[in-house]
């Protein structure tokens, strides 16, 4: 016997039409609320990811349960007043576009919506936080938080007025940006955090639309905050800033008189060790360009050292510069036990990661180092990298190999330039 959904499916009647209005067939599993115990359920996205979509049929949904909706009171929070009106109730995913039944009453002058059951929601402004001082709500739906204008004192407000019902709840829909209010929210043990991407919602964006913002903004940070709903921040006391390392891309870097493969051997094995290898070339006028993070993780000794020949033989280059530090002879012996004619050059640190750092975050300060492309786990260790290493306290392995290769290339000298294209 086939199940309803299935027997709708088949049909072409009032069932299939339903069964095309239900929100849960239709909406995607992370856009619906979560399960469990929460305050806060925050929605990370990107542009055109669903987002507002999510948020509009969440807060349809509550106050579409009859009975169970009479008297409820909603606060809709946007950047303005008219953002609210034209994303968050008037706007193609707004409350009164996905609304086909029970559909609200937009009450203008009062600045409210209200259902057939009773319920209301108020919409109000983050450049007026004390209009939220004295109304009391069981829910509360925040869009875009991250722009907001008086965003703190806003949020105080609403908090302080989420006060009615059992379980006062409040939906964030936002793309990210590294604000303190919004880390703040992420780090609350009541918050539900998930992440949606432009590219999860294709279905319903423009043909072409992906594809063409993917091809200009794939890698950078705009379109990992805008595209992939990631929070991207600078650490204060990082060597490197992201926009800095955007701004030496290039496209078509010129000819390169020596290319150096570096290598950082992971010091321990498993699933999450990494060994860094980063491909560097210097140009006829002086110039470094880093051509490619080739980099391993979770790989055995002959797997890295396979990966090392690897883009030995794929950019033509003149030498391996090696770190042993941690594996002594055994680094080398691997590198030549799967290409025993690989030029390989040894180097130990004898000063810490910081110290050896500097000087080749100086070289990028002066314009001297540029990046062939976008290399986003290289550039994520870099802008996180200050004097106590790695706010996750891991390894700096891929920017470890960097710092080898630009000293090999520009610090130390050595070698006998020979011109080729790439």
């Amino acid at each position: 016997m086939p199940t309803p959904v299935a027997a709708a499916l088949d049909g072409d009647g009032d069932d299939y039409q339903a069964l095309l209005r239900d929100w849960a067939f239709n909406g995607r599993p992370e856009q619906m609320a979560p399960g469990g115990h929460w305050r806060t359920w925050l929605m990370l996205g990107g542009r055109g990811s669903g987002k507002t979509r999510a948020g509009a049929e969440w807060v349809h949904g509550l106050a579409s349960r009859g009975a169970l909706s009479r008297g409820l009171r909603i606060a809709l929070v946007a950047e303005t007043l008219g953002d609210a009106r034209e994303v968050m109730i008037d706007g193609v995913s707004g409350i009164c576009r996905i609304a086909k039944r029970n559909r609200p009453e937009f009450e203008v002058t009062r600045r409210r919506l209200v259902w057939p059951s009773g319920a209301i929601a108020q919409i109000f402004s983050s450049e007026d936080p004390e209009s939220l001082r004295g109304p009391q709500f069981h829910f509360a739906w925040c869009d875009e938080l991250a722009k907001w204008k008086s965003a703190e004192e806003c949020w105080d407000m609403l908090q302080f007025g989420l006060r009615l019902g059992d379980d006062p709840r409040q939906m964030v829909t936002t793309t990210p940006r590294p604000v303190p209010l919004l880390k703040r929210i992420l780090a609350d043990a009541d918050t539900k955090t998930v992440r949606i991407s432009t590219r999860d919602n294709r279905a319903n964006l423009a043909p072409g639309f992906l594809a063409a913002v993917e091809a200009r903004y794939a890698g950078t940070r705009l379109g990992r905050q805008e595209l992939d709903g990631e929070l991207i921040e600078d650490r204060d006391d990082a060597l490197w800033k992201r926009g800095a390392i955007e701004a030496l891309t290039v496209r078509f870097p010129g000819a390169l008189r020596r290319i150096v493969v570096a290598v950082d051997p992971p010091a321990t094995a498993g699933a999450h060790a990494c060994c860094g290898i980063v491909v560097a070339g210097i140009e006829a006028s002086g110039r470094a360009i880093v051509l490619a993070d080739c980099s391993v993780e979770g790989a055995s000794p002959a797997a890295w050292a396979g990966a090392v020949a690897k883009a030995y033989r794929r950019f033509d280059a003149d030498r391996v510069v090696a770190e042993i530090n941690q594996g002594g002879d055994m680094v080398t012996a691997m590198l030549r036990s799967v290409d025993e004619s690989l030029p390989v050059s040894t180097v130990r640190a004898m000063r810490g990661k910081y110290l050896r750092a500097e000087p080749v975050a100086a070289l990028y300060e002066q314009g001297r180092v540029a990046h062939a492309g976008r290399f986003t786990a290289l550039e994520d260790q870099m802008c996180d990298f200050g004097p106590e290493g790695l706010s996750s306290g891991r390894s700096p392995d891929r920017l470890d190999a960097l710092v080898w290769a630009l000293t090999a290339l520009m610090l130390d000298g050595g070698g006998e330039p020979r011109v080729r294209g790439i």
